[in-house]
């Protein structure tokens, strides 16, 4: 008996082994393919190729990926992705900003909110919608749900993924503005601050 479930063990841990090692490269290919799609939706318009070289940037001890976009050999804009703890846990999304800071889009990537309520951050605060934060630039003033203060309206019923939603998309912008030497504002007290370019 000892011998036969040790048979089985090796053989389903060596199939295993396969199958992974044979899923591997696609899986990275398929994730490779869906983060280059959603950098074309954030910041569309680019000749490069902003997902093969992304560049990575320290705030306040988290690091941020920045996929900076150009046409012509012209900087035109970045996305950048951040992440923030919703109501069900992490939430990821990537913002696209222009040369100017202003949010020009933005792809949610991960989440683990509610299905039909929190989930619907992926299009709540797209341009045209009832929480549209496109053509906002975060430096002249944090985005933050009319619930506290500001003037984005929270998607109803899920204010704590509003919340975490925008913190992340203010983080975002706060390693965009540090990368390239821009007014910054501090997402958490709302303060701002002039940032060297390292």
């Amino acid at each position: 008996m000892v011998i036969v479930l040790t048979a089985v063990t090796v053989i389903a841990g060596g199939l295993l082994g396969w199958v992974n090692e044979l899923t591997a490269e696609p899986i990275a290919q398929a994730n490779a393919k869906a983060l280059s799609d959603a950098i074309a939706v954030v910041v569309p318009g680019f000749d490069n190729e902003p997902a093969a070289n992304p560049e990575t940037i320290e705030v306040d001890g988290v690091e941020y990926k920045i996929y900076k976009a150009t046409k012509g050999g012209e900087f035109i804009g970045a996305a950048v992705e951040a992440s923030e703890n919703g109501f069900g846990g992490a939430l990821t999304v990537l913002v696209g900003f222009d040369a100017e800071g202003k949010i020009i889009d933005y792809s949610l990537l991960s989440h683990s909110e509610t299905p039909g309520l929190g989930s619907k951050a992926a299009d709540w605060f797209k341009k045209g919608a009832k929480g549209d934060i496109t053509g906002v630039c975060p430096a002249d003033k944090p985005l933050t749900v009319s619930k506290d203060g500001g003037d984005i309206d929270a998607i109803t019923a899920s204010t704590i993924t509003s919340r975490a939603f925008l913190n992340a998309v203010n983080k975002a912008y706060a390693a965009y503005a540090k990368q390239n030497g821009m007014k910054a504002t501090d997402a958490a007290t709302g303060a701002t601050s002039h940032v060297e370019q390292n």
